[in-house]
């Protein structure tokens, strides 16, 4: 993709064809290119990430850091932002369970009768919200570490948002308010302080959040090249814990077969490496070929 100059304006010209252009005059250099990078950004063209000084890896502890002093209310919140596929959640939740947090995701798993400390307990939000529903979640867990999974609604509503910026506040306490008709919905106050602490795991990028939001958390980019991701899945393949029943030589020889084609592979995720690791297991001769079938139909 390149940016240049067309008369008074900025375009983005990516194989002969113009997939933005700016608004405003090229005297205002600097808005203009922002504004004109956000627009590619959002037009679904390809985009290189940018240069990381840390390497994945490092990052990935980094996440299980930040995320631990979340847990241990050292910190309020933290937002972790990368594609999907390259365990960010199970990050997380082996943070918080190494933290010694219990996880209240499913009731169903809690037995009846229980009396449980909430601040030392998690909870798992994923799917849409409406801003009406993430007061009734933070009310619920209002002494707990929440963490939004997916839940890419609630970073985009400016009600949500408001009701996040109250939950993350910086000083004192942090009193959260909805003062909108509740039609008859008893069960709700129209105030609550929140004592809880917040993690967001995205796949939107950190330059497309809410700035309110991200200056009262703490961000990690997860932002991935292929040889990053490579890098990440060569960490994790060797782990005791992945694929426990499958040989080191099958995992060795997915990882060469999916460094070999990487070029070739838009979504390259850890399913990639689980279906070729399994397959390289089989015991085919030929597992090369139907490896690099089941690879190109998820493309």
């Amino acid at each position: 993709m390149d940016i240049i100059k067309n008369g008074n304006k900025f375009e983005a010209v990516h194989n002969g064809r113009v997939l933005a252009r700016s608004t405003v005059r090229a005297s205002a250099r600097y808005h203009g290119k922002r504004k004109l990078a956000l627009a590619v950004s959002n037009s679904g063209a390809e985009t290189k990430p940018s240069p990381q000084e840390f390497g994945i890896n490092k990052r990935f502890d980094f996440v299980d850091k930040l995320v631990s002093m979340v847990a241990s209310k050292k910190a309020k919140s933290v937002i972790i932002s990368g594609p999907g596929g390259l365990g960010k959640t199970y990050s997380v939740m082996s943070a918080l369970t190494k933290a010694g947090l219990k996880d209240l995701s499913s009731l169903a798993d809690v037995p009846v009768g229980s009396k449980l400390d909430l601040s030392k307990c998690f909870r798992f939000v994923k799917g849409y919200s409406t801003a009406k529903g993430l007061y009734r979640t933070l009310y619920e867990g209002s002494s707990m570490t929440l963490v939004f999974d997916d839940c890419d609604s609630v970073l985009k509503d400016p009600v949500a948002l408001n009701l996040l910026k109250s939950a993350l506040d910086s000083f004192g306490k942090r009193y959260i308010s909805w003062n909108a008709e509740t039609r008859g919905d008893d069960s709700l106050p129209t105030s609550f302080e929140f004592k809880g602490q917040i993690v967001f795991i995205t796949n939107v990028d950190l330059d497309r959040l809410d700035q309110a939001v991200k200056s009262r958390s703490m961000c990690i980019d997860l932002t991935m090249s292929q040889d990053d991701k490579l890098e990440r899945m060569e960490q994790i393949a060797f782990a005791n814990e992945f694929l426990p029943g499958v040989d080191l030589k099958a995992k060795k020889d997915a990882l060469d077969f999916l460094k070999s084609k990487k070029d070739d592979i838009s979504d390259l995720n850890l399913r990639s490496l689980i279906q070729v690791t399994n397959i390289a297991n089989s015991g085919d001769k030929d597992w090369k070929d139907l490896a690099k079938y089941v690879i190109s139909q998820g493309q």
